[in-house]
């Protein structure tokens, strides 16, 4: 279900670039979604469902069904009303919101404005996809996975819509196309919650709201949330910071990163969403029975997987890259210097791809044993080496390479001047973002280890040896593939795809080859 909802995002994101290109409008849009889409994060993978699921999972051991139909009904009362004080603040404050988010945005200029109004169309999305998340999180509590799993794919279709026949009859209408984008934000949180509540109500679990702050099981959610929306949403807030240092950059400087953050997230939304879905329940559920045996043994199961999935994708992503951007998106307004510029970020952000999947299952570890504090401290760690990370190497480009020193001399000295003469600065944030996504799951692995309750199964040396090999064996296909075919613009569309298709084919068959001869048993995949 999730790798259905992955292609459908892909699909989206093909019509994107070739509906809308790397322009100042779709900047905007980018900038603009980030912060709704940041809330969607601390909810639906983040703060929310860490501290909401581990306290169900207690209740629903208690075998206590109507305590658990209380529990639903203050929750979601209590959350609707926060979320509603929420979400009119932020439409009220969307000028100063995208002041802060996009300081590059000059106030009162078309972009900054196109900005303003789509936040106010996109905010509300925040409480709809919150809503969506609780409901998600007592399907999945209850091993209901594949609707919460398909749910995003009303997203990408809405959005879709959205573009092919929202953004032209904006534009007959006197508009902005891409403002058309934003009105399919809104409709998809809307049709998401809507999708989940029929199979909510066939477990009798349809919640009659009721605000109700003195509840303990309201109350020990709140007090796991404070930290964790810090904890757990780590690649979030590093992502804010980066729109924030992009906007000050070259124009596209957004727009090409977020194509590449969408080819990122193809692995981490397929197989570490999913792979984190599943283990926090079943984590809380074995702490709760007091099982650390099972929880040991689970927390391994999804470590091992998190590194054979995750060290050929990255692989994968940093070799094909232009392979990659080319075949995919460079078509209509997307052009052969946008594809190229996304590559760059690509590369740079597809190093830290293992690091972002073990923080899948990092992170719920800790959460699961109601833990919050840990992951705060890895969390502030990691956004304090992403800043500097990104300060030492944009200043690095400034002053010590001849392409900054020309830059810092055309624009007569001036820092933001010459930010926006060097088209290649964004790839130094996706690099900063993967420094800091390293950093923050060897904390949360040294903590873990630290705290002693995780020990690794029989078998970790063997492991990490088929793994070695089979990856080395892979990089020497596509290198070979790459200097067959060093040039992807020279080729027609079709031509593009059959070539990419041949290096992921023999990428992905020399990885398994080599690992099945290395002695790996599929049969390990198995969680036991």
């Amino acid at each position: 279900m999730t790798f259905l909802s992955r292609i459908s995002g892909l699909l989206r994101d093909l019509i994107y670039a070739q509906v809308f290109g790397a322009s100042a409008a779709m900047d905007a849009f980018v900038a603009v979604f980030r912060i709704p889409n940041f809330l969607r994060r601390l909810s639906a993978e983040g703060s929310f469902s860490m501290a909401f699921v581990p306290v169900l999972a207690q209740y629903k051991a208690a075998g206590d069904l109507q305590a658990v139909k209380v529990l639903v009904d203050r929750v979601a009362g209590v959350l609707i009303g926060a979320l509603l004080v929420v979400t009119a603040a932020a439409i009220a404050a969307s000028p100063w919101l995208i002041s802060v988010v996009a300081p590059g945005f000059v106030p009162g200029s078309e972009q900054w404005q196109l900005a303003v109004d789509m936040l106010r169309i996109t905010f509300p999305y925040a409480l709809f996809i919150s809503l969506a998340a609780m409901v998600g999180g007592i399907l999945n509590s209850y091993g209901r996975f594949a609707i919460p799993a398909l749910s995003p794919i009303l997203l990408n279709v809405a959005m879709i819509i959205a573009a092919l026949w929202g953004a032209p009859l904006a534009r007959h209408w006197g508009y902005e196309p891409v403002f058309a984008l934003a009105w399919g934000v809104f409709a998809a949180g809307v049709l998401q919650l809507a999708f989940q509540l029929p199979s909510l109500a066939r477990l009798g679990l349809l919640p009659r709201p009721r605000w109700d702050l003195a509840h303990a099981g309201v109350r020990r959610i709140g007090t796991l949330m404070v930290p964790t929306l810090f904890g757990a949403s780590v690649a979030q807030f590093n992502l804010l910071f980066n729109t924030f240092a992009a906007s000050l950059l070259v124009g596209g400087s957004m727009t090409w990163l977020y194509y590449s953050d969408r080819l990122l997230e193809f692995p981490l939304g397929m197989f570490g969403v999913a792979i984190g879905t599943v283990i926090l329940p079943h984590l809380s559920a074995r702490f709760a029975a007091g099982d650390a045996d099972g929880y040991s043994r689970g927390l391994d199961w999804g470590l091992r997987l998190c590194l054979l999935i995750g060290i050929p994708a990255g692989i994968g992503l940093v070799l094909c890259a232009e392979a990659l951007l080319f075949t995919l998106f460079q078509y209509g307004n997307f052009s052969a210097t946008d594809a190229r510029m996304s590559a760059w970020s690509l590369v740079a952000q597809a190093l830290a791809v293992p690091a972002f999947l073990l923080v899948k299952v990092l992170a719920p570890a800790f959460f699961s044993r109601q833990d919050t504090r840990t992951p705060v401290k890895a969390g502030l760690v990691s956004v304090a080496i992403n800043a500097l990370a990104t300060l030492g190497l944009i200043a690095g480009l400034l002053w010590l390479t001849p392409a900054g020193q020309a830059a810092l001399a055309q624009a007569g000295g001036s820092l933001a001047g010459a930010l926006k003469l060097l088209p290649g600065a964004h790839a130094l944030l996706a690099l900063a973002i993967a420094i800091a996504g390293w950093s923050n799951a060897l904390q949360l692995a040294w903590y873990l280890r630290r705290a002693g309750v995780f020990s690794g199964q029989p078998g970790w040396g063997r492991f990490a040896l088929q793994v070695g090999l089979a990856s080395l064996a892979m990089v020497v296909v596509l290198l070979l593939l790459r200097g067959l075919w060093p040039d992807f613009a020279a080729w027609l569309w079709w031509q593009r795809g059959l070539r990419l298709l041949a290096m992921v084919a023999a990428g992905a068959t020399a990885y398994a080859l080599v690992l099945l001869l290395c002695g790996y048993n599929l049969r390990q995949l198995r969680a036991r």
